[in-house]
């Protein structure tokens, strides 16, 4: 069963932040390598508020398999209060493109390799495209509880 035609990863380093830390934990969340597996980590610096340098790194998975490993590893470093709060709050984490966000602190993963949801925005972006077919919200969601045995997301170990 396909869950997702894409998976995009997104963290920001800002000016007074360690860009190595960030993208070597960006990196942890990959059960693989990325230059392996021939997928690319973009790299793009903009410009903050007064100036400031921001550095993007970027990650888009495609591949199936790719995309069931991340997801594997995301919810295998899961607690369960994390994903029953997710589950708990998938309306509002699931827009009318069918897209699926999800925001873990940068911090706590970083220094711990604890994912912890957050709503601020020192965090690793996480946009999931859910391949629901037909293409209806209802279908997203029954999709977004469900992993390969059917279980939901909160009964994987």
């Amino acid at each position: 069963m396909k869950y997702a035609h894409s998976i995009k990863l997104t963290a920001f380093s800002y000016e007074n932040e360690d860009s190595k830390s960030i993208l070597e934990a960006l990196l942890k969340f990959f059960p693989f390598s990325l230059e392996d597996s021939k997928v690319i980590l973009n790299r793009t610096e903009a410009v903050g508020f007064n100036d400031k340098k921001i550095e993007v790194f970027e990650v888009t998975l495609v591949k199936d398999n790719l995309i069931d490993q991340f997801l594997r590893n995301l919810l295998n470093n899961m607690d369960k209060n994390q994903k029953e709060q997710i589950l708990n709050q998938l309306e509002s984490r699931l827009d009318k493109n069918l897209d699926f966000f999800v925001r873990f602190d940068k911090n706590s993963w970083i220094k711990d390799e604890r994912l912890i949801l957050t709503d601020s925005g020192k965090c690793f972006h996480l946009k999931i495209r859910l391949a629901a077919f037909p293409k209806k919200r209802e279908i997203a969601l029954n999709l977004a509880k469900k992993d390969k045995n059917n279980y939901t997301i909160v009964v994987r170990s």
